[in-house]
């Protein structure tokens, strides 16, 4: 009997080996607003003014303005009022967000340079999300379910059959190769809640008519900045940043779905890491056009941040149902290694300032996160040149292709200001617009013949929308010393799905009959809505 296949949802499709899956790669890139209490209370829109330690990561031209030396150190407290706690995730926490040291040596015939380090939080992983919903008509149990009806890797799917005691599932009926397309979440629920109980190799589906959601997520990126930068005759202002990352990211997640029909109801949790490390550079330039004006004009590029990184997981599944399932809990972990590479950065930004009482800057900045470049580590190398073995990765053209379809370029909009009222005192305020990354339609893909699918343990995904920042801050300076305060809001809205939407006919040719199959997740509303208070002390010598 030969069968043909329609798959209809608009953003699955199965291609070549990956690696790790988008919306996991999401969550490690892209800037929080962070640094000194100056740098923040004025919304970021330094790039062009120069003359913060902050501006080491994004303009490293901004370091060639310092005249004097200077250290700072920062910290606060980070709050998201409206989550509710889960696990070890609170909506309250303590935060080291930033502690550096710029030199800035006397100088001579016109010709300045300074040096400068910085170690700052690049993005606080900090984060609570909680979701619920009705369901209906589909569940995360039929996902896996309708990924064996496709039946083989060409199609996304899979065919499931006992290897010993366990199920696996193979890449079509004639194979004995596991497809990568077989995810560790569909493994938990081929050997728990789908076998039929009286006949082996007989798969049961069960809808949901309700889930609830609870992620709690902590850790931190962190930059460490060196940077040279020097200026030409008080008008050109040159500067380059070797950054290095630190990533420690832990996330523990409940998920329960209640079966429809009284069945009963069944709960996975999950427990993950990421960890690694990873370079970029960075190279600005700042130029005051008018010698005899303040006006400024700044450009700057970072080149991808080239991350090594390494997930580890450890997931159970708990069914409580009247089916008689063929074991009541089941449980997996698993640890690989694999490269992402983020994408190009751009920045334009406007500084201008009226006698010594009034700064105004104003930056914009564009990353397409499209470009996003998943890689996958294929084994060791040696560079006969150098005599030595390094870690090879080949693209992950699958995950590549859902990145493109799924993410897009996002454009950041700043805008600071700081009045002196007297010499002492400064008044700050910012705003910042940031666009949406991800495309309105777009979805995790299940289908990918990926290993980042393959070590895929979760279905839940957000689209979220754009970001809006508004940032007020207040500075004092006694002598050589300033104390800066700096509150900053962040609102953002999204759609939380629990898994994807999957639609797709099968058309039996010998009798022309098409069968439908479908699992449908509703969106539910989510915000991620926090608070910082961040407090900065800055010495000068």
């Amino acid at each position: 009997m030969k069968i043909q296949y329609y798959l209809l949802a608009a953003t699955l499709f199965s291609l070549p080996l990956g690696a790790q899956e988008t919306y996991e790669n999401a969550r490690l890139v892209g800037n929080d607003l962070n640094g000194t209490a100056r740098y923040v209370g004025m919304g970021g829109a330094m790039e062009a003014l120069g003359a913060d330690i902050s501006t080491i990561s994004s303009n490293p031209a901004g370091i060639g303005l310092f005249r004097h030396t200077q250290f700072s150190v920062s910290g606060g407290l980070l709050m998201q009022s409206n989550a509710k706690e889960f696990a070890n995730g609170k909506t309250t926490n303590t935060s080291f967000d930033q502690i550096g040291l710029v030199y800035s040596p006397s100088s001579s015939y016109g010709f300045k340079l300074n040096f400068g380090f910085n170690y700052s939080k690049s993005k606080n992983l900090n984060n609570i999300l909680n979701a619920s919903g009705k369901l209906g008509n589909g569940s995360q149990n039929n996902q896996s379910y309708l990924k064996n009806v496709l039946g083989s890797e060409e199609y996304g799917g899979f065919d499931v059959r006992k290897n010993g005691e366990r199920y696996i599932g193979f890449k079509s009926p004639k194979s004995s190769e596991v497809t990568l397309a077989w995810s560790q979440l569909d493994y938990l629920y081929f050997n728990t809640l789908l076998p039929d109980a009286g006949t082996p190799g007989k798969f049961n589906s069960y809808l949901a008519d309700s889930y609830s959601f609870d992620r709690a997520g902590s850790g931190y990126i962190g930059n460490y900045d060196f940077n040279i930068s020097g200026s030409i005759r008080d008008r050109v202002y040159l500067g380059i940043t070797l950054g290095l990352k630190d990533v420690n990211y832990d996330s523990e997640s409940m998920y329960t779905e209640k079966l429809s029909n009284g069945v009963g109801s069944v709960t996975v949790r999950d427990l993950r890491r990421v960890t690694g490390s990873g370079f970029d550079l960075t190279a600005g330039v700042i130029v005051r056009p008018v010698a005899e004006s303040p006006f400024r004009i700044g450009a700057y590029v970072k080149t991808p941040t080239w991350y090594d990184l390494t997930t580890e997981n450890q997931t159970r599944i708990d069914v409580s149902t009247n089916t008689g399932a063929v074991n009541d809990w089941g449980e997996v972990s698993n640890t690989y290694n694999y490269k992402l590479w983020t994408p190009w950065k751009f920045g334009f930004s406007l500084g201008h300032t009226v006698g010594n009482y009034l700064a105004l800057g104003l930056t914009y900045e564009y990353e397409n996160y499209a470009n996003m470049n998943t890689q996958i580590n294929d084994g060791v190398t040696y560079d006969f040149y150098y005599g030595t073995y390094y870690e090879s990765s080949l693209a992950d053209r699958a995950m590549n292709a859902h990145t493109k379809q799924a993410l897009k370029g996002v454009s950041t909009l700043k805008f600071g200001a700081e009045y002196k009222p007297t010499s002492d005192l400064s008044l700050r305020l910012g705003y910042n617009y940031v666009s949406p990354m991800y495309n309105t339609n777009a979805q995790k893909d299940p289908t990918i013949v990926s290993i980042g699918t393959s070590y895929s343990t979760a279905t839940d995904f957000v689209n979220w929308e754009a970001t809006n920042r508004f940032t007020l801050g207040v500075g004092y300076q006694v002598k050589k010393f300033n104390f800066d305060l700096a509150y900053q809001y962040s609102s953002q809205k999204g759609t939380f799905y629990p898994f994807s939407t999957i639609n797709f006919d099968i058309k039996d040719t010998a009798t022309s009959k098409t069968t439908s199959y479908s699992n449908e997740a509703v969106g539910t509303k989510v915000d991620n809505n926090r608070g910082q208070l961040l407090f900065t002390v800055g010495y000068r010598l």
